[in-house]
């Protein structure tokens, strides 16, 4: 007699670690140029983001896509800006960053197939229409803030620029999700009867 076994559940992590995982590196880098400059908090940045990684990792057994993009980019641009001596790498990261998130969320629409629901995790149930239109939305904004963060990184002085990505990008950025409730409710699809949220730390 053969007995089927249930595939394990998919770990995730408890939305307040995430969060601090995902702001941790960003506050580090803030921190450290303030103190000592862009270089030292560039090299910082690049530890951070490994050790956010590998937390994630040693909690849910997989690496989401977005962090793992973001750290290699992280580690490119961050090393040809601490061994080469040269700010604009990193700043230049942030475009390049935003503008392919954009492109590759459009490409992947054009072939008819959806980014987001990936990039989610399952943490929303949306019909198709409603990730269809999320998709464009994240993906303008996407463009939007990489022209953003080109504008001001040939305008203002690295400091600022630090001050920008800190307390600009980030807010902006909350506030766009939490612009997107709305349309995320009115095709939100409801879970079937006894099913039960996965709770796994």
């Amino acid at each position: 007699m053969t007995q089927e076994t249930a595939a394990p559940a998919k770990r995730r992590l408890h939305p307040g670690l995430k969060f601090a995982l995902e702001m941790g590196p960003l506050v580090l880098f803030f921190i450290v140029n303030q103190k000592f400059g862009i270089f030292q908090a560039t090299a910082a940045l690049m530890v951070a983001v490994l050790a956010t990684l590998a937390v994630s990792y040693s909690i849910t057994r997989h690496l989401p896509t977005m962090p793992m993009v973001t750290a290699i980019f992280v580690l490119v641009f961050g090393s040809l800006t601490f061994f080469l001596q040269d700010e604009n790498f990193i700043k230049l990261k942030v475009t390049i960053l935003y503008a392919l998130f954009g492109s590759a969320l459009l490409g992947a629409l054009w072939f008819d197939k959806l980014l987001l629901p990936a990039v989610f995790e399952s943490a929303f149930r949306l019909d198709d229409a409603g990730w269809r239109k999320l998709t464009w939305r994240w993906a303008f904004f996407f463009f939007f803030l990489a022209l953003l963060n080109e504008f001001v990184r040939r305008s203002v002085a690295t400091d600022v620029w630090v001050n920008f990505k800190v307390f600009g990008i980030l807010p902006l950025t909350l506030l766009f999700a939490f612009a997107q409730i709305p349309l995320m409710m009115r095709h939100e699809q409801k879970e079937e009867a006894g099913e039960e949220p996965d709770s796994h730390f």
